[in-house]
């Protein structure tokens, strides 16, 4: 059985993710430009990572960012764990794969990410939080999200040893009680008070996440287009701080 890669919670990681989801590297540099690379990480998505490539990720990286590769490989055992020892080779912070895709392909990425770059955390996405019981019902999962949760991660930490999953902050407090403090909890879908929605379905506020049990939270347009982006971080880096007992 692969062994739990590493506890991934450290006091150092930033808490806050922004997603850069942009359509070139000029538009994510300079947003990332005006964020301050102590205090958050970056997201790298499908959209920019094709556009632009790996040299875009070296270019963050450069700036001091610790970078979160998303592309949420989701395909034969074999594949996959090339793809992600190919990113791996980047050192990346974080990347991820779809738990869906089942424990051979998930072992299978974790090997690859341990024998290539110890440090980067390998996460498993459960069920997108653009994702309700009628979407999983749609493809023929008669279970609710959260069951399909709990499933998921099951397979991924207890069985995978992967660090850590992507989920909604809805299902983060019964996470964290079942699987301990040492996996790291990624939450997308996070929205200030009063903000829009957006595409998400299954969304929270910063604070809520964050008493929930999540370790790191994926913000994306409360930031990225806001008038001041770097007003806009600070106040949520201060939310999650209040949240978090700081």
């Amino acid at each position: 059985m692969t062994e739990r890669m590493q506890n991934v919670s450290q006091p150092s990681d930033p808490r806050l993710i922004v997603a850069l989801d942009f359509p070139d590297a000029r538009a994510a540099v300079d947003l990332a430009g005006r964020l301050d690379s102590r205090h958050c990480a970056v997201k790298v998505g499908f959209e920019l990572f094709v556009a632009e490539g790996p040299a875009l990720v070296e270019r963050l990286q450069e700036m001091g960012f610790r970078v979160f590769l998303d592309l949420k490989f989701h395909d034969i055992p074999n594949t996959v764990g090339a793809a992600c020892r190919a990113a791996a080779r980047l050192g990346v912070w974080m990347l991820n794969v779809h738990a869906g895709g089942g424990l051979e392909m998930m072992r299978t990425a974790a090997d690859a990410v341990r024998a290539v770059s110890p440090q980067s955390r390998l996460i498993a996405v459960t069920v997108l939080t653009a994702t309700d019981a009628a979407t999983l019902q749609s493809v023929g999962v008669d279970r609710s999200p959260d069951e399909q949760v709990m499933l998921l991660a099951d397979l991924a930490i207890a069985q995978g040893g992967l660090d850590g999953l992507v989920c909604s902050a809805l299902e983060a407090e019964r996470l964290r009680r079942t699987l301990g403090p040492a996996p790291c909890l990624v939450t997308p879908g996070i929205r200030p008070a009063g903000a829009g929605v957006d595409d998400q379905k299954r969304i929270s506020t910063p604070a809520a996440a964050i008493r929930a049990g999540a370790s790191h939270l994926v913000v994306g347009r409360p930031i990225t287009r806001a008038p001041d982006p770097a007003q806009a971080a600070a106040h949520l880096l201060a939310e999650i701080e209040t949240a978090s007992g700081g």
